[in-house]
């Protein structure tokens, strides 16, 4: 049987539910061992690992909050220590808290860019600190297509996200030399507890904007990052690809 370290490694932040669990789940198939991150819902996150090992994959808790580099720095030192560096970094963190801009609040505006921006900032350096001494790594960010054609009412949340994208193609540039890639995956509208709460009025209004006509799938994205941690993508960095049913182009 192979042991824990001698597995790939990867950490999922985010992964407690929606696409972070899908992504975590699909990369454990893959023979990933899966750092399951979780800021404060820690029995959604039991359930992503037990449904893991259930299907003869491993994983295991990672409780941390993105938005503190102290936690990241511990968390990343214990994982380095105990089965050696990660493979793989899948920041998928991220909240969204809308309002119109002449309303917003500057806590709101603080809480939106220090998970959604500054946290995979965060994580994406103190995972590359152990990359590069393996000199190998992928690091995959999770944006969305809002921060790229923007939405009215969700200002902060375009910002970080576009902010993402110009952080992560420089990350590439910086990183590349020791064969440590950065790509970007651009959802569009994902079944997911957020699109679940939305209204009937609002799917269809979603639908209508949809070449495809369809939400798409924790799968959607789960399959792309998997391509992207693989060997497969091994000449691929600093992209930015849309999954999003043809509404950007």
């Amino acid at each position: 049987m192979t042991s824990l370290k001698d597995k790939p490694k990867a950490l999922v932040t985010g992964a407690s539910r929606g696409i972070g669990a899908g992504v975590a789940l699909k990369l454990a198939q893959d023979g990933f061992h899966v750092f399951v991150n979780y800021s404060s819902n820690e029995a959604r996150a039991k359930e992503v690992v037990s449904a893991i090992e259930n299907a003869g994959g491993t994983a295991e808790l990672c409780g941390f909050d993105v938005s503190s580099s102290t936690q990241i720095d511990e968390k990343m030192d214990w994982i380095a220590s105990t089965y050696g560096p990660l493979a793989v970094l899948v920041n998928n963190a991220g909240i969204t808290i809308d309002g119109l801009l002449l309303r917003m609040k500057d806590d709101d505006l603080d809480k939106t860019l220090s998970v959604d921006l500054k946290g995979a900032i965060y994580c994406t350096r103190a995972a590359a600190k152990q990359m590069m001494r393996a000199r190998t790594g992928s690091i995959i960010q999770i944006s969305s297509v809002i921060g790229e054609m923007g939405n009215a009412g969700q200002t902060a949340y375009s910002a970080a996200k576009a902010g993402l994208i110009g952080f992560s193609k420089s990350a590439a540039k910086e990183l590349a030399s020791r064969a440590i890639r950065v790509n970007v995956i651009t959802p569009g509208f994902i079944q997911t507890d957020m699109t679940e709460a939305l209204t009937d009025a609002q799917k269809e209004a979603i639908l209508r904007s949809i070449p495809l006509g369809s939400l798409g799938t924790p799968a959607d994205i789960a399959s792309l990052v998997a391509f992207l941690a693989s060997s497969a993508s091994k000449y691929i960095t600093g992209q930015v690809i849309g999954v999003n049913g043809g509404m950007y182009m």
